[in-house]
C-alpha cells in the first residue's frame, strides 16, 4: 500500500479541538495542523514540547545589557571623558544612573531583533518563502488537519465522524 495524506478541513475551532482529541486518542499521529489564527490549547492537545524562545529572549537581552554598559565605560570614560553637569569621568560607578535609560534600551533593542530573527529562522519564514499550506483557505476561516497514514479509510471515517466538513486524500510521491 502506498502512503497518502489526509486532510481534514474544520469549521470551527472546538470541533478542531475535540476532533485533534479524538484522533490521538486512537494513537494516530497528526502531523500538521493549519488554522488561520493562533488556536489556545492546540500545542498543548497536539502534543508539543514548551518553546525555548523565553531563554533565547533572556539570552539576548543579557547581551544587549552587558554591550550597553561595556559601551557606555569605554565611552564616557575611557575614549572621550567629559564632565556633563559636574560628575566626575573617572569612576564609572557615579555615573551609572545617567547610564540606566541608554542600558535599557540597549537589552530591549538586542533581545527584540535578535528574537524576531531566532523566530524567522526557526519558522523557515524567509523572505520570498512559498508557503507551505495545503489548503488556501486556511488563511481565511479554515482550520485543517493532516494526517499521514496506509488506511486512509479508517482515518476518513474518524474525521467525519468528529466534525470535519470536507475530507482530501492526496497520494503521497
Amino acid at each position: 500500500m502506498s502512503k497518502k495524506v489526509i486532510y481534514g478541513i474544520f469549521d470551527d475551532e472546538e470541533v478542531l479541538l475535540d476532533s485533534n482529541k479524538e484522533v490521538r486518542s486512537e494513537d494516530i499521529s497528526i502531523k500538521e495542523v493549519y488554522t488561520p489564527f493562533p488556536v489556545h490549547g492546540l500545542d498543548h492537545a497536539l502534543g508539543l514540547e514548551r518553546t525555548r524562545l523565553a531563554i533565547a529572549a533572556f539570552i539576548y537581552g543579557a547581551i544587549g545589557c552587558a554591550l550597553a554598559i561595556w559601551m557606555t565605560y569605554y565611552i564616557m570614560i575611557l575614549d572621550w571623558p567629559q564632565n556633563i553637569g559636574g560628575k566626575p569621568s573617572f569612576a564609572y560607578y557615579l555615573n551609572m544612573p545617567a547610564f540606566v535609560p541608554i542600558i535599557f534600551e540597549m537589552t530591549v533593542l538586542f533581545a527584540a531583533h535578535l528574537m524576531v530573527i531566532t523566530y524567522l529562522f526557526k519558522s523557515k519564514l524567509f523572505p520570498g518563502q512559498e508557503s507551505s499550506s495545503p489548503d488556501p483557505r486556511t488563511t481565511d476561516d479554515k482550520f485543517l488537519m493532516e494526517i499521514e497514514s496506509d488506511d486512509d479509510k479508517k482515518i476518513s471515517d474518524l474525521l467525519k465522524k468528529t466534525g470535519a466538513t470536507e475530507i482530501n486524500v492526496k497520494d503521497i510521491a
